[in-house]
């Protein structure tokens, strides 16, 4: 007998759509649908995906208790064996969705859960609640990422034993496992050290945690004589999108003349970004980027002056270390321009 196993994807996956399909509400579907033919095909038939949840990325996120309640239902009532959810790569809403389904599955009806995702996704927060499989952070790394979930989600369900994070692709989510390995330490600290020394990767044994320490900055005594500008991981560019910013993935930033510019219409402006619904952004930029609002901040004298040039980027999968690296850029940028503080926008 095979273990009965309930998958969780989103409309992509489930072939539904993109962006445009995202506000579809949850169905419930008999057998594998996309992802979950690759998983069938791990396991070889000792478990099966027997149904498949689909839910819109934006519907989850913006209808989260709704949507928990309705899976839970479903879960429940199909009394599966397993649930799994995703892999998101680093689709940032799909990453939130699947860690929160498979952390309420876990924690409301007791069925061992495991989801995937890249590394970055904020969704990979939930480590320490439930086994993560790190992924790349594409769909492109499916053929890995897929084969790696069904080997730890097969393990889980024989009731196995569960080996370090370092042999079962797992996040490390603080719980230290003792094992032996092929090689001694001394061996393996001098493979790693001859990697580093001639630039080659490397994994380490035991990763230091990498915390930014920001001091905050002072605070502007008077704001009616401040330099404010303005940036945005929003995508907010002027028609057209000139500097081709990609639309998930940036690998650039823009930057925007609004000396002049009052209000950013839907004439002169819209948004680059591809991780959520453009529509509202598209009819009026500033419900991202508020210089509407700041100019009427500056005609009552609440501010000294808006800063000419702004920044924006697309925040969608891109990389932390190219975010620094924009910010590190245009930083340096305001701070020659005597601009006092910058309003940071996101979505």
């Amino acid at each position: 007998m095979s273990f009965r196993v309930v998958h969780y994807i989103n409309q992509f996956f489930a072939n539904i759509g993109g962006e445009e399909m995202a506000h579809v509400a949850p169905e419930l579907r008999e057998g594998h649908v996309g992802p979950g033919l690759a998983f069938n095909t791990a396991w070889k038939g000792e478990a099966e995906v027997v149904n498949t949840i689909v839910c819109g990325d934006s519907y989850f996120a913006e209808h989260q208790a709704e949507a928990e309640a309705w899976v839970l239902e479903q879960v429940a009532a199909i009394k599966p064996d397993f649930f799994i959810a995703g892999p998101a790569f680093n689709a940032g809403r799909y990453g939130y969705a699947c860690a929160n389904i498979a952390v309420a599955v876990k924690e409301k009806l007791g069925i061992p859960v495991l989801t995937g995702m890249y590394t970055e996704n904020p969704g990979a927060d939930y480590k320490d609640k439930i086994y993560i499989i790190e992924t790349a952070n594409s769909a492109a790394g499916m053929r890995k990422a897929a084969p790696a979930m069904a080997n730890l989600a097969l393990k889980m369900m024989k009731g196995e034993k569960i080996g370090a994070s370092c042999q079962e692709g797992y996040m490390p989510n603080g719980v230290r496992v003792n094992f032996f390995e092929k090689e001694r330490g001394a061996k393996r600290a001098v493979d790693m050290l001859l990697k580093k020394l001639a630039d080659k990767p490397f994994v380490t044994e035991f990763p230091m945690p990498d915390f930014d320490k920001v001091e905050p900055g002072k605070a502007i005594p008077d704001m009616s004589k401040a330099v404010l500008g303005l940036a945005t991981s929003g995508g907010v560019v002027p028609k057209g999108n000139p500097d081709r910013i990609e639309a998930s993935s940036a690998s650039k930033y823009g930057e925007y003349d609004i000396e002049g510019v009052m209000d950013l219409t839907e004439d002169g402006w819209e948004t680059a970004h591809g991780g959520y619904d453009p529509i509202y952004c598209n009819a009026d930029s500033d419900r991202v980027l508020p210089v509407d609002v700041l100019r009427d901040m500056e005609k009552e004298g609440l501010i000294g002056k808006l800063h000419r040039y702004f920044y924006s980027t697309v925040g969608n999968g891109t990389a932390v270390k190219s975010s620094k690296a924009f910010a590190a850029e245009y930083a340096q940028k305001f701070v020659s321009a005597g601009v006092d503080a910058v309003i940071m926008t996101s979505t």
